[in-house]
């Protein structure tokens, strides 16, 4: 049996469904994939990059509360983080994100 991606330190229903537009439906499939590949499938599916979402998930996937993170550790997440925002910004086929989803869901197309 799996259990909800919210059972996971630092996530609730509002990870579950973010989560699972990106295909992630349980805990167990997102501790196998991993904070960086889970949060880089989360920004190729629309959601918007926010540090603070990546360092709970790194600190709930460590069973850490999400404020424990400080210092040289929340330093080279951060880096993590702009790395893996950099790579979703120049992916082609992410799904767009912003004005552009809106533009494509009312049949409008996206800007050029």
């Amino acid at each position: 049996m799996s259990s909800p991606v919210s059972t996971i330190r630092n996530l609730g229903p509002a990870s579950d469904a973010s989560f699972a537009r990106a295909g992630i439906t349980s805990a167990e499939q997102l501790r196998e994939m991993g904070a960086d590949a889970a949060y880089s499938k989360l920004l190729a599916h629309g959601s918007q990059p926010h540090f603070i979402g990546y360092y709970a998930l790194v600190m709930g996937l460590q069973g850490r509360p999400w404020n424990d993170c400080k210092g040289e550790e929340k330093k080279a997440l951060r880096k993590r983080f702009d790395a893996i925002k950099a790579a979703a910004l120049n992916d082609k086929d992410a799904a767009p994100t912003g004005i552009e989803r809106i533009l494509g869901a009312i049949g409008t197309g996206t800007r050029r």
